[in-house]
This record gives C-alpha cells, structure tokens and sequence, in this order.
C-alpha cells in the first residue's frame, strides 16, 4: 500500500469510472450496469467507498478523474433494515433506508493490477469503521466461495448459502456484527 492512495465517497462524476471498473472486476452477468450505478449514485453516493491511488501514472485513462488519481478499488451497497441481502436490492435503489441497521455490499472490486495490495481490505474495513460509527447493526455481503476465507480473516461470519441467485451462480451470505 502506498502513501498516495485515499479514500472518498462517491459523486456523479465518478460514475464513468465506476462502471469502468466495475466491468473489469466482474462478468457481464454479474457487474452491475452503468445504469444501476447510476441509479445508486442518485440515492446513496456516502455508500460508496472508492480508494485512489494518487501516485498512479495512469490518471488519463475511464478508471480516473483527473483530480484523485487512478481508481483501483471500491465497495458501494445500500442500509435497510432488513437482514438478508436480496437480489432486487442491486437494482432497486429505492429500497435504501438511509436509517437502515445493515450496511449491504453489493460488490468489492479491485482492478487486476491492485489485487494482493491490501486494497479490498483498506476499503472494507473503511466502509466497515463508518457502518459502525453510523450506529449500524453490522455488514452483509454474499461472495462466491473461493472468497469465504478472506472476508472471514476481515471478521465476517458464513452463514451458508444465500438464496442469491445474483448471475446464476451460488453466493454465500457473509455477515459481519457489531
């Protein structure tokens, strides 16, 4: 990890990015669209975490802003209060409660050329520190399961299959508690 790299929450302007990076991190079937960041952007961009690397050299590519640097990681999901992550919550951004007890994450993404750097660690954790001091119950999220054992060392729980059929493929509900 380096000095340059910082954290913000999301803005419009970031959107292009996003959707950059979010299409390199996931399947087609899987990635969320550039109209469902859109549409989360619209209703909860503080649930956006997005880290830059300011000492990137490659601030002109879709992944950059031109202020922050590169964009190499982020997470981003919608509050509710309802407890189990459901798949109409990665495209009906309208089911956000800003009041929520649980922070969802919908997706963790890390472009290549950043993975094994610490950064889906730094991001979560962030997102994690902020869903407490919000007052939240804790963290859901659903992961594949090659990925259990590392959010596992980050303190989340298994909690079996979800019934997530996100992309068409089996995800496990994850669940951090405060």
């Amino acid at each position: 990890m380096t000095i340059g790299m910082t954290i913000r929450h999301a803005v419009m302007n970031d959107l292009d990015a996003l959707a950059a990076v979010e299409a390199e991190c996931f399947p087609p079937a899987e990635a969320a669209t550039r109209e469902d960041i859109r549409a989360r952007l619209a209703v909860y961009p503080n649930h956006f975490w997005l880290l830059f690397d300011g000492n990137g050299d490659d601030d002109s590519n879709e992944r950059s802003n031109g202020h922050d640097g590169r964009l190499v990681s982020f997470v981003n999901g919608m509050t509710t209060d309802v407890p189990d992550l459901a798949d109409e919550m990665y495209s009906d951004a309208s089911l956000h409660d800003e009041r929520g007890a649980w922070q969802m994450i919908f997706g963790v993404n890390t472009i290549p050329a950043y993975r094994r750097r610490g950064c889906a660690s730094r991001v979560i954790r962030h997102a994690a520190d902020e869903a407490r001091t919000q007052g939240r119950r804790g963290v859901v999220l659903t992961c594949k399961e090659a990925k259990i054992g590392f959010y596992a060392r980050l303190g989340f729980v298994d909690e079996g299959l979800s019934s997530s059929t996100h992309g068409g493929v089996p995800w496990h509900q994850m669940r951090l508690t405060f």
